[in-house]
């Protein structure tokens, strides 16, 4: 079906507006760090900045520990994603294969499961940490990263296993092969990109994670990232708006810098299950 030109170049003003909204706060951001105080005072704010200055980085580092607290969080991320992969993986791949009522309650548990506030389970969480004496560790935080994007990781994942044709499964049985070569010769290769955006997803979440690295943090050694840039606001509520800005800016990088080298391989891995299949 033809689409007119009118609708057309409807379609492309919606698509222009909506990559705008999602750009404007960063870009604003970015902006900001490189502002000097007098035009972060200014009525009249400016896109560009008419004197650039680094001043601002140079501050934010002097202030804070940026560099120890983002090495927190790199830890936690990275650990909550590898441990929610490992763990969520063959979970879902008897959910997908095996569709029993068992099965079936445990989907419908993990997508309830969702719905449930922070607020909710940070109790139960630290009750139990306290009896583990993880309280105020990283490996405490990344254990409640990992209990916190596995429903959702979980999730994602079944239906990537479920989207990898069974029959493929099957031919490979015919043809010799046992269960354990089948999973890692054939199934594996085709669960790549899945098993990458689940890990994304986890290790975001992980890194801009703030209210359980609040609570369950109280070393300033051990703060994340997320809780430090929380000190560039004073106890009246003032924002030190420079710094802020350009710690806040440097924070966003890795979760670009991973989605990016990632996103190259889950489109390729698209691509190539789609012609496999």
């Amino acid at each position: 079906m033809r689409t007119r030109p009118a609708a057309r170049a409807g379609q492309y003003a919606a698509l222009l507006a909506y990559l705008i909204f999602l750009a404007f706060p960063f870009l604003w951001l970015l902006s900001t760090a490189f502002k000097p105080p007098r035009e972060l005072g200014s009525l009249h704010p400016t896109w560009i900045p008419r004197h650039p200055t680094l001043a601002n980085f140079r501050q934010a580092f002097e202030e804070q520990p940026l560099l120890h607290a983002a090495l927190n969080s790199l830890l936690a991320a990275l650990g909550a994603a590898v441990v929610a992969v490992l763990v969520a993986t063959p979970m879902a791949y008897v959910m997908a294969r095996h569709r029993t009522r068992l099965a079936r309650a445990a989907s419908g548990w993990v997508v309830v499961s969702q719905a449930f506030p922070f607020v909710l389970i940070i109790i139960p969480l630290f009750l139990v940490l306290k009896r583990l004496r993880l309280i105020d560790s990283l490996a405490g935080l990344t254990l409640v990263y990992v209990v916190w994007s596995l429903p959702f990781a979980l999730w994602m994942l079944v239906g990537y296993v479920r989207a990898v044709p069974a029959e493929l499964e099957e031919a490979a049985a015919v043809d010799g092969a046992g269960r354990v070569r089948t999973l890692v010769s054939v199934t594996a290769p085709l669960l790549a990109p899945g098993i990458a955006a689940t890990a994304l997803f986890a290790f975001v979440t992980a890194w801009n994670e703030f209210f359980f690295a609040l609570v369950l943090l109280k070393s300033p050694g051990n703060q994340t990232l997320p809780v430090v840039l929380t000190h560039f606001i004073g106890a009246e509520g003032v924002a030190d708006l420079g710094p802020l800005a350009a710690a806040a800016f440097l924070a966003t990088l890795p979760s670009l810098v991973v989605f990016a080298l990632l996103q190259r391989r889950i489109t390729q891995g698209l691509i190539a299950g789609a012609v496999k299949s």
